[in-house]
């Protein structure tokens, strides 16, 4: 259509507002299931050390009537630790904020230190997951490293032994990732809940990437899976929120901190975070025309009895 001569359009109107939201949308995901469920405990020391203890192997054990006393070795308890970490995020803002007015928020401050402490949650979580020895560091160029749960977990897993090996030692190194890697298989996975189940523990909970969730939702385990179709409601489900084993009942959780390759198989209660200093927001001194704070939290992982857990590694999730 033709537009009649001299029509003032909007394009020549000087004086328009802004139509800006005062809402602001950020869809970044922020939770963190495994941090989240830890127990947390208080630390008092930047080496935080417990102990674990194992019986000995059953036996028969039966004795001629009237026999002498035959006393067994005592085995003494076994001495682990773990270091804290520091956890630091900052944000500087020049003072002319005060006399701004913006959208989706009153203060600027207010908001990125909010947000900064949210990405902090998920370093933390991605720490925990690590695939890193504990470290002491120095006084000047090293941080100290929490050793992550890729560091504390041998007794109970399944590798890809081409290159593939456990922790030399848990808590001080790491394990060797495999070259090579391999789908998420069901019976790689209920040989570590067997294993787990003959050293005595009772897992709960499996940690996995979105990936790795897709190849759990393929298992065909009795019981395990959930696809059926609401006829009323046209809605398929397909879900494996619970695996049913002999070896116990375990819920599977989705991360998207956990590395691809790695599927914790974990007993809850066996592990805690041990927190030093807990999550605080602190102005620092001025310097100048602008407002500074901080965020910083100093914890660590701490591994009560791995055994009780295990891994499936090498996988290409």
């Amino acid at each position: 259509m033709t537009i009649v001569a001299n029509t003032y359009q909007s394009a020549q109107i000087k004086g328009i507002k802004e139509d800006l939201s005062d809402v602001i949308y950020n869809i970044t995901p922020d939770d963190t299931p495994f941090y989240s469920a830890c127990k947390k405990t208080k630390a008092k020391n930047t080496l935080v050390e417990w102990q674990t203890d194992t019986l000995r192997s059953s036996g028969v054990n039966a004795h001629v009537e009237g026999d002498e006393t035959a006393f067994a070795a005592a085995t003494p308890t076994v001495r682990l630790n773990n270091r804290t970490q520091i956890f630091k995020d900052a944000v500087i803002i020049a003072d002319t904020d005060e006399g701004l007015s913006k959208a989706g928020r009153a203060k600027e401050m207010a908001y990125q230190t909010l947000k900064i402490a949210r990405e902090q949650k998920l370093d933390i979580e991605k720490a925990l997951f690590a695939n890193q020895a504990a470290d002491a560091g120095n006084d000047s160029t090293t941080p100290r490293l929490l050793a992550g749960l890729g560091a504390w977990v041998k007794t109970n897993t399944n590798f890809d032994d081409t290159s593939g090996a456990d922790p030399v030692t848990i808590g001080t190194t790491a394990r060797t990732d495999s070259s090579a890697t391999r789908d998420f298989d069901e019976d790689d996975f209920n040989t570590v809940m067997q294993s787990i189940w003959t050293s005595g523990g009772n897992p709960d909970r499996v940690y996995l990437s979105p990936t790795n969730m897709n190849e759990a939702l393929s298992f065909t385990g009795g019981g395990n899976s959930r696809r059926n179709i609401d006829a009323a409601k046209e809605t398929v489900y397909n879900s494996v929120d619970v695996y049913v084993t002999p070896w116990g009942t375990v819920e599977f959780t989705p991360s998207r901190e956990v590395r691809g390759s790695d599927v914790y198989i974990l007993q809850s209660d066996m592990w805690e975070v041990g927190v030093l200093r807990g999550t605080k927001n602190t102005e620092l001194a001025k310097t100048g025309d602008a407002t500074k704070r901080q965020v910083v939290t100093e914890l660590t992982l701490c591994s009560k009895n791995e055994a009780s857990s295990g891994l499936v590694a090498d996988t290409n999730g």
